[in-house]
């Protein structure tokens, strides 16, 4: 694999390719080699530049970063691709994923969000890297699909009352923000504390989440979740 990875960064609005641009750059080894403002900006900089990495908004003047993805991969381009978007709509994280994004970030962000996201990319690639010569073993398909022990445990069918697109969303909440309590879950996705509990309890309870107790110096103790692959990950109070 290359030293360095070349990334596109996509984004209709000129301050945030400038944000994203400083925060690709200060992670060691990667690199923008070029920005876009629309959707056949960015399908024209893939095809001139090659990059192994693009950061697609959703919302772009032209088309829809879903609508560049599935265009991408019609095409046949093997460039990974990070949806790095405000949208939050379950319909857009489902179509992301089928059209085979590699994550799904949303705005707004700090520096070590993305980060964490980069790395996971490049770790990727070196695994891609270290199997792409000899037949592949099934732990190392389960890696580079990003299988855990928990994943058939995600897909379960969930307890009555409970909705598995609201469930998506709850644990696209929980990876985003690295780790989170009912109350702060509930907010991002706009359901009652009571509620998000119930989904957060259940992915604790089938091993999609670690569930523990926090405990101030004053008041009860607070329950708080985080996905179990993510141990390193982000923490956002």
């Amino acid at each position: 694999m290359s030293a360095t990875v070349d990334v596109l960064v996509v984004d209709d609005d000129f301050l945030v390719v400038k944000v994203h641009t400083r925060f690709v750059e200060s992670v060691p080894g990667f690199r923008v080699v070029a920005t876009a403002a629309s959707g056949q900006a960015a399908l024209d900089a893939v095809r001139d530049h090659g990059p192994q990495l693009v950061l697609l908004d959703v919302h772009l003047p032209d088309m829809t970063g879903i609508e560049v993805l599935r265009r991408l991969r019609a095409e046949g381009a093997e460039v990974g691709v990070l949806m790095v978007t405000a949208a939050r709509e379950v319909e857009q994280v489902r179509a992301a994923r089928s059209g085979g994004a590699f994550g799904y970030l949303v705005k707004p962000f700090g520096q070590i969000d993305l980060a964490a996201r980069l790395e996971d990319f490049r770790s990727e690639l070196q695994r891609l890297e270290q199997v792409d010569a000899q037949e592949a073993e099934q732990e190392d398909i389960d890696a580079i699909f990003g299988g855990t022990p928990g994943a058939a445990a995600a897909s379960a069918p969930l307890p009555k009352g409970l909705s598995a697109e609201t469930g998506e969303l709850v644990l696209a909440a929980v990876r985003e923000s690295g780790d989170l309590s009912a109350s702060e879950c509930g907010d991002l996705v706009g359901l009652a504390r009571v509620t998000a509990r119930r989904y957060l309890e259940h992915f604790a309870a089938t091993g999609v989440l670690d569930g523990r107790q926090q405990y101030g110096r004053v008041g009860r103790p607070e329950r708080r979740y985080r996905s179990r692959n993510s141990a390193a990950g982000p923490t956002r109070r």
